[in-house]
């Protein structure tokens, strides 16, 4: 994996010692080429080597060696911000991107990150002030996990780097166990560890003197702005995407595309064709199963596009890299699509380093399914006296109606019905509702998150918006939670595990700055959704491609778990080491798996709880060092 990596502390430790932690970090020789120690800062990384392969080591000093800094990511307006330093006097040692920090902090301080266009992770350590920097990208790409221990701070983009770095306690959190069992991840503050916090996106990190202070440098505004018409916003995002992916196309190592066969992995493709003096290479995960299956809308534009494509098929035997998954992730992580996203990486590896994605169209111009629903739903009013009575009779239906039944779909739709707007769109984000915790949970954790409202969370980011219609809402809600939290964790790990960098043109911070600002019926209107974009769109895509139904890039894991995985999945829940946790009803446990394997559908919770036992056996249960092996052979290590 790739990185950042380092500790400081008030005390003065034995420069021998630090000067080992950076040999562990940079996994060098003795010789700790590479690092710069002194007697309370330590700071190491590995990176991917895109830009300047030759001359692009870390870390990165000022002329003077006063200002020092690592990063992980890539910032894409690095050129002109060269050009800006050296006219300012600045002098280079290197010819890549990370330089550029020491040089932009010298200038402006904390307020460099307001200059930077791109994914990062990164520290800067001011040793004339004794002040160390950390920060994270706007939308969260890259991660970065601390550990404050009053005197110092411990920080990696890898948990399990920190926990090499720094040795903490190694217990489970049970709020944030308590958080991923509704929303699929630990979301940020929390990590899955007690002492352990990740850094959220769009937001700084001081540390000086022993005291940290964490305050947020961006966010987006969705205020309406004026739209001429709906032709000119159309040739504006065809303008913005364009630029975004024009700047992510620079490289000096291979380069191709995920596609999907959706429109924003579509889009993008298109925007590289446009831009590429040769075809451009792409690559497409398909399954057995057609309902899954979109790799014949890929094939459609790579042969309208003339790409140089390339396919693979998952099944069930591609489960067994789910050692592989638990050991790169380092957190319960259970969005079954990091299957398939691991796939897609492992077949771009092997022909190019670097990938575009269509990551974040939907966020930006409110493609998903869901957004859709809730416009239906809020036709839908219920008023506040008669909510109580609905919600009985809602779940009354759902006590006594058969799987799958039209009793059951009527039970859920009284249920959501009852809810403000805000609590049915958290249910419909919801893996375990607040009500399945409850009867899962064994008491010790009932206990230790009673009066926990994983909703709160949710609240919060609505609380927080400035979107005036309820559409734009729900998607500043998800830029905030479900974007970073679950979609750009998944192919972060999933790629940099493959020694692949993925570069998301829809979510560079000027065309989401300008979409945000587009008023709600150019996104979702009656029962269409990306309604402006898919007008943008209409010249470079196939009809087909634009205007068929969402399918999302999901796997059938429900079927899965009645077949193939059916006596994994009762193996490693019901066994004695799970059992013994302590943490869920063994009976209620069961329950599941046997409603499951009835036609109830409890895919996602059965997996996300299969996900925990996982992380919990490999980085809980057995010593950390070393990664896990797949038939007595050790996993490769990247980065």
């Amino acid at each position: 994996m790739c990185g950042v990596a380092g500790m400081v502390s008030t005390a003065s430790p034995d420069p021998a010692a630090v000067r080992t932690m950076c040999d562990v970090l940079a996994h060098r020789g003795p010789d700790g080429e590479g690092f710069h120690t002194d007697d309370h800062v330590a700071l190491g990384m590995r990176r991917l080597a895109v830009i300047d392969v030759s001359g692009g080591d870390q870390p990165v000093f000022n002329e003077d060696r006063s200002v020092i800094a690592v990063f992980n990511g890539e910032i894409y307006n690095f050129p002109e911000l060269r050009r800006d330093l050296l006219s300012r006097g600045h002098r280079f040692r290197t010819n890549g991107d990370s330089e550029c920090l020491v040089h932009l902090y010298e200038e402006h301080g904390e307020d460099l990150v307001h200059h930077l266009r791109g994914m990062f992770a990164f520290a800067v350590w001011d040793a004339g002030k004794g002040r160390l920097l950390l920060a994270r990208d706007r939308v969260g790409k890259k991660p970065l996990y601390y550990r404050d221990a009053g005197g110092s701070l411990a920080f990696a983009s890898e948990l399990k780097a920190l926990s090499a770095i720094a040795p903490g306690r190694g217990e489970v959190d049970p709020v944030a166990l308590h958080h991923y069992l509704t929303y699929q991840y630990v979301p940020a503050p929390w990590s899955i560890l007690r002492d352990v916090r990740k850094l959220p996106p769009g937001c700084l990190l001081t540390w000086q003197g022993g005291r940290v202070q964490v305050r947020r440098y961006w966010e987006l505004d969705f205020t309406p702005g004026a739209v001429t018409s709906e032709q000119e916003a159309a040739e504006r995002a065809r303008e913005l995407l364009l630029e975004a992916t024009a700047i992510r196309m620079l490289s000096e190592r291979p380069l191709g595309a995920f596609l999907s066969g959706g429109i924003d992995s579509s889009a993008v493709v298109a925007a590289m064709a446009r831009l590429s003096p040769k075809p451009v290479k792409t690559f497409s995960i398909g399954f057995e199963d057609a309902q899954f299956d979109e790799r014949a809308h890929a094939r459609a534009v790579a042969r309208q596009y003339g790409t140089d494509h390339h396919e693979f098929v998952v099944d069930a035997s591609a489960l067994e890299i789910l050692p592989t998954l638990a050991w790169y992730f380092d957190e319960p992580f259970a969005d079954s699509s990091a299957i398939p996203s691991f796939y897609v990486a492992q077949l771009s590896r092997r022909h190019v380093t670097v990938a575009l994605n269509g990551d974040g169209g939907d966020e930006s111009f409110g493609g998903y399914a869901r957004y859709a629903q809730m416009a239906r739903m809020e036709k839908f009013r219920v008023h506040t006296s008669l909510r109580p009575a609905v919600k009985h009779m809602g779940r009354s239906l759902l006590a006594v109606a058969p799987a799958c039944s039209k009793r059951r779909r009527a039970g859920r739709a009284l249920t959501a019905l009852s809810e403000t707007p805000q609590r049915r769109y958290a249910r419909l984000m919801s893996y375990f509702m607040p009500e399945q915790k409850q009867d899962l949970y064994a008491e010790q954790l009932l206990e230790e998150t009673a009066g926990i409202d994983s909703y709160e969370l949710l609240d919060q980011a609505f609380r927080g918006s400035r979107a005036v219609s309820r559409m734009n809402q729900l998607m500043d809600v998800d830029v905030n939670s479900y974007l970073p939290g679950d979609l750009l964790v998944k192919v972060d790990i999933s790629t940099m595990a493959n020694s692949l960098e993925a570069r998301s043109p829809f979510l560079d911070h000027r065309l989401m700055e300008w979409a945000a600002g587009l008023p709600a019926e150019l996104k979702v209107r009656g029962g269409t959704t990306k309604y402006l974009l898919k007008k943008a769109l209409r010249d470079w895509l196939p009809h087909e491609v634009l205007y068929r139904p969402k399918q999302g890039f999901g796997v059938p894991m429900g079927h899965w778990l009645r077949t193939d995985l059916k006596d994994v999945a009762w193996d490693v829940l019901t066994d004695r080491t799970a059992v013994e946790r302590g943490l869920f009803r063994p009976e209620a446990v069961r329950t599941l798996l046997k409603e499951h394997q009835a036609g109830e559908d409890h895919a996602r919770r059965i997996w996300a709880l299969m996900q925990f036992e996982l992380w919990h056996r490999r980085f809980v249960d057995q010593p950390l060092p070393g990664s896990p092996t797949v038939d007595g052979q050790p996993l490769r290590r990247t980065g």
